[in-house]
């Protein structure tokens, strides 16, 4: 059935300022597609992201560009040959799958045949800043159960290893987990590996850039490593043998929840461990990423516990426990 598309941008402050080793942001700038079938509508959230070569304009044009063949009758499926992987294609195809759980008045969940969503525990990012900051960071989220610790910064105060260290003190009870953002060298690998082991670090995700990242298959692991930045679909799946242990899996990345679960199937096949990972974005980026993580081993889901205000109706997060959509959300 054909369906007619809308397309906002909207922008929501974060609360303080989201620091990585690429660099800071003070607020989420998020694109959503909305498709209509005259009756029912369904929504997709999207985060164009400039590490590849993502951007605002160039989002909403491609999202744009297929407004006649959505017109014309393209569906979900037909979207995944249409349209590369990407925020784009992921805000299209979360549209779908809510227009679609609409039409049928069955959740999500129901149509991808998957069990009914149970609550999960979130991680709660501590950005990357010197090592007394984010100590501080850190004691105030002490109470929080799993702790994603920014790393990658500068060599001032003792660099990345003072930094974990910090971390650890000041949030001793907490799980952790580590992410680089492809900001360490390969000189300094294995310092801070030793740094992050000695800290009881869980999980550290792309410790070295995107396609520099050989060293990781010639060095034992102390920590499992998790691919992000190197993992898109599951066509980049083959290039993390030997180098990781997990795959953070993201709709933004995979483009769309219909390749994300077909790419978690494909890295528990291979071997990898999943994370469920997001951009800083509002609940409704989140709300398809829930049925996600319900089978993976870590989930990164607190976009919207990072901003000064979410989107109404969100998703419950008590502590860390995030739940999931409400059918006035998504899906």
């Amino acid at each position: 059935m054909a369906v007619t598309l809308s397309i906002a941008v909207e922008r929501f402050p974060i609360a303080g300022t989201f620091s990585i080793s690429r660099g800071a942001k003070t607020e989420a700038i998020v694109v959503v597609a909305t498709l209509s079938d005259g009756a029912v509508a369904g929504r997709g959230e999207c985060v164009p992201y400039a590490r590849y070569g993502e951007s605002t304009d160039n989002v909403t044009a491609a999202i744009e560009a297929v407004r006649g063949a959505l017109a014309d009758g393209l569906d979900r499926i037909g979207l995944q040959r249409a349209m590369p992987p990407g925020a784009a294609r992921n805000a299209l195809d979360c549209a779908f799958w809510d227009l679609e759980a609409k039409r049928s008045g069955r959740r999500v969940h129901e149509l991808a045949g998957l069990p009914a969503p149970k609550p999960l525990t979130t991680a709660f990012t501590i950005s990357l800043a010197d090592p007394h900051t984010m100590a501080q960071a850190a004691a105030r989220a002490a109470h929080r159960p799993l702790l994603k610790i920014k790393l990658g910064g500068s060599a001032d105060n003792g660099g990345d290893p003072a930094r974990i260290a910090a971390v650890r003190a000041a949030a001793p009870r907490a799980t952790l987990i580590v992410d680089a953002n492809e900001g360490w060298a390969e000189a300094d690998l294995a310092a801070n590996l030793d740094a992050c082991a000695k800290a009881g670090v869980t999980l550290v995700e792309q410790p070295l850039p995107e396609g520099r990242d050989a060293a990781l298959a010639r060095m034992p692991h102390p920590i499992p490593i998790c691919a992000d930045e190197s993992a898109h679909d599951r066509a980049s799946l083959a290039a993390l043998k030997d180098r990781y242990d997990a795959v953070n899996i993201k709709l933004d990345k995979a483009g769309g929840l219909t390749e994300a679960l077909a790419m978690a199937e494909a890295a528990r096949a291979s071997g990898l461990a999943i994370m469920a990972g997001c951009m800083v974005a509002t609940s409704l980026s989140m709300a398809p990423a829930v049925l996600l993580a319900q089978s993976a081993q870590f989930t990164d889901l607190d976009g919207p516990l990072l901003l000064a205000h979410d989107r109404a109706p969100g998703l419950n997060y008590d502590g860390s426990l995030v739940f999931p959509p409400e059918p006035a959300l998504w899906g």
